[in-house]
């Protein structure tokens, strides 16, 4: 995986809502990085969560096994293989698995929320990383667009 800002290429990811994410066993994975967002790969085990938070950033997750419990701003919503649920910017969240099955999801960042190189066995390895500051996003995936554009990584030409 690069750990600077992401070659012009296509990433695909077969079997995202069926056979990958049922084989993944670790809490939390970085699939892909890009200038504006980042995927993001999560297995909340039996009796799990994912911790309350508030990101500073919009994140849109994606249920793909199990069952669970999203509580967003205090709004309580069940959710399940299939879903889709948005955080904005800002917002408490917090998602308990309620099922007998791990609750797989992936989730998308925008702007990326870890550091891309980032893979957590357990929650409680990703809560430490990012209490000593390990688990930090990349300086080029929080430039303004202008920056990315004088610096040649976008071009509105798609020509590179």
């Amino acid at each position: 995986m690069a750990s600077g800002p992401p070659k012009h290429e296509m990433q695909y990811f077969p079997n995202m809502t069926a056979a990958m994410p049922s084989q993944s066993g670790e809490f939390r994975r970085v699939l892909w990085t890009g200038l504006y967002s980042q995927v993001v790969l999560m297995t909340v085990p039996v009796g799990g969560d994912i911790g309350d938070e508030v990101h500073t950033v919009d994140q849109a997750l994606t249920f793909t096994s199990g069952v669970g419990k999203a509580t967003i701003n205090g709004k309580d919503q069940d959710v399940k293989a299939g879903d889709l649920m948005v955080v904005p910017a800002g917002t408490q969240h917090q998602f308990v698995n309620t099922g007998p099955t791990p609750l797989i999801l992936y989730t998308i960042y925008s702007p990326a929320e870890h550091n891309s190189q980032t893979v957590h066995q357990t929650k409680e390895e990703g809560d430490k990383e990012e209490e000593e500051g390990k688990d930090e996003a990349p300086d080029w995936s929080r430039r303004p667009k202008e920056e990315n554009e004088k610096a040649g990584l976008v071009n509105t030409s798609g020509k590179y």
